[in-house]
């Protein structure tokens, strides 16, 4: 519990924490790599590409963290125990940025069966693997800690172009933030949270930001009138992450400039 002579911005701060980030080798995990470090986390970081991935650690360790970069692919069970048993080699794991997830666009009724399987597999299936392996982890070292899971605005509204697929699995991880939450933070002192973005600026995006009339028509939809920007997530993935946050778990922070209105 903070008290008046607390300084405020201390609370964002992750020295002596370690944080595990998935799908880091790119766009938004690696950007949430480097925010995690600045805010003092050592890194434990995982994604399929490796050298992506060690340009990333190496960038970390450059701000004067402790980085382990460990080939990972989340819709392997072994693999999340793998990164989690390297987090241990760093004192961890403390926080856990679930980010790793893949997508693609489809008519519903056209949709390759075993390709949404897949999809499903990676950020569904991933996701709960991570949580469960990161999970006994926090509860045998029984510090507690923060689980953030990446999901989307998407989870929650309509997007541009059909993606029933993607849109399902980010849905269900909101499901499986709430059900965590309540199995975890009072018993455990894990908080679960999900963060769900709307349109940012990232290789992921690009496409969309290149086609006129998709940006035209995502603009229509985006109060605030412009695409967001890596740097703009930062605060909140902060607060979901650190003791700022220590109040919160079972929730979903939209960060979406407004989509979510409709």
């Amino acid at each position: 519990m903070s008290t008046p002579q607390d300084d405020p911005a201390a609370r964002f701060r992750l020295d002596g924490r370690t944080a595990v980030v998935t799908g880091a080798s790119a766009g938004l995990g690696a950007h949430f790599a480097l925010v995690l470090a600045r805010a003092g986390a050592d890194l434990v970081l995982g994604a399929r590409r490796v050298a992506e991935l060690e340009a990333v650690a190496d960038a970390v360790r450059g701000l004067g963290r402790r980085c382990v970069a460990v080939r990972t692919d989340i819709a392997r069970d072994e693999d999340c125990r793998a990164l989690v048993a390297a987090a241990a080699e760093l004192g961890g794991p403390d926080v856990l940025v679930n980010n790793a997830g893949t997508g693609y666009a489809a008519r519903a009724e056209d949709d390759d069966p075993q390709r949404a399987a897949r999809l499903l597999e990676t950020n569904l299936l991933g996701t709960l693997q991570m949580c469960r392996a990161v999970g006994r982890a926090m509860i045998d070292n029984g510090r507690g800690g923060s689980i953030v899971n990446v999901s989307s605005a998407l989870a929650l509204s309509t997007g541009t172009v059909p993606q029933a697929a993607y849109s399902a699995s980010k849905a269900g991880m909101l499901g499986l933030t709430r059900d965590l939450a309540q199995q975890w933070s009072g018993r455990h002192r894990i908080r679960v949270n999900a963060l769900a973005p709307g349109y940012v600026s990232t290789e992921l995006t690009a496409p969309l930001l290149d086609d006129e009339g998709a940006h035209a028509r995502a603009l229509t939809r985006i109060r605030m009138g412009r695409i967001g920007e890596p740097d703009e997530l930062d605060g909140p993935l902060l607060l979901l992450a650190s003791e700022a946050g220590s109040y919160i778990t079972g929730s979903t922070l939209c960060v979406d400039g407004g989509w979510t209105m409709h």
